[in-house]
């Protein structure tokens, strides 16, 4: 019998259907792997903002890990928006019990429309329990400043940046160029593995869908690592989609805020 490549995401819910858990289930499907879930918040959002969030207790979602692990398994887990300290916690200790190697973090505590999604003292927490399991970590420029406690100076201070946030070359870094305003956007790659720098340039697109890039950008990355990819090409795969999702979803309009990339845009207009 043929097997999936399976991956788990562990993730918040987003009902309009272009970040979280949702463009989760999108990116892992169309890069050719079993999608699996794991909700930890059913968030109340769109394209124009967050209205609230409803966390589910943090042993119901131990218990949805446990399900999929114990049953299906899984060849890539990736973490998205887990907002207490008491979560954190409790997603670290649970993946702790399973042989999964590829754990691929995005440390969402801002969406897109600039609302909080992770509690202050759970950064900390973040930081310092969840980082060093992770294989990868996919910050922003705000969020990688958060987790450094600091100010990143410009694209020449990214070298140093992604090597302090590897926590002494315990977990690689995709330090992501979003939040700047050139022209060409230039991410830079951390490879703790191979201690190597990688960087990885795309030209800036002109479009407000960008709701959920975080999201897919790491799904993306979890979903090519489970293919087998080595974890320098996974980054570049993974990269090279998000930058096509984002052009494709450019032409569309979905929304009254930031509308959502096109995860099929391989597959139909």
């Amino acid at each position: 019998m043929k097997q999936y490549k399976r991956v788990l995401s562990i993730a918040g819910s987003d009902p309009s259907g272009g970040a979280g858990l949702q463009a989760d289930l999108k990116t892992i499907s169309a890069l050719g792997c079993y999608a699996m879930t794991a909700v930890v918040a059913v968030v109340d959002e769109n394209t124009v903002g967050v209205t609230g969030v409803h966390p589910i207790p943090e042993e119901f979602v131990a218990g949805q890990i446990r399900s999929c692990l114990d049953d299906i398994g899984a060849d890539a887990v990736k973490i998205g928006m887990l907002h207490s300290a008491k979560l954190i916690r409790t997603v670290e200790s649970v993946l702790r019990q399973y042989d999964v190697r590829n754990i691929v973090l995005d440390p969402v505590m801002v969406a897109t429309s600039g609302d909080p999604l992770l509690e202050a003292d759970a950064v900390a927490t973040l930081r310092d329990v969840l980082v060093p399991c992770a294989r990868v970590i996919t910050p922003n420029l705000p969020e990688a400043e958060i987790l450094l406690g600091r100010k990143i100076n410009g694209p020449a201070d990214f070298g140093t940046a992604v090597r302090e946030l590897s926590q002494g070359g315990r977990t690689s870094v995709l330090l992501k160029a979003g939040h700047l305003t050139a022209d060409v956007l230039t991410d830079v790659f951390y490879n703790a593995e191979t201690d190597e720098i990688l960087e990885l340039s795309s030209p800036r697109v002109a479009t407000a869908n960008t709701h959920g890039t975080g999201c897919t950008l790491s799904s993306a990355i979890a979903s090519q690592l489970a293919l087998g990819l080595e974890l320098d090409d996974a980054i570049a795969a993974a990269k090279d989609y998000i930058s096509q999702a984002i052009a494709a979803g450019a032409a569309y309009s979905i929304g009254h805020g930031h509308g959502p990339v096109h995860h099929f845009h391989r597959w139909w207009e």
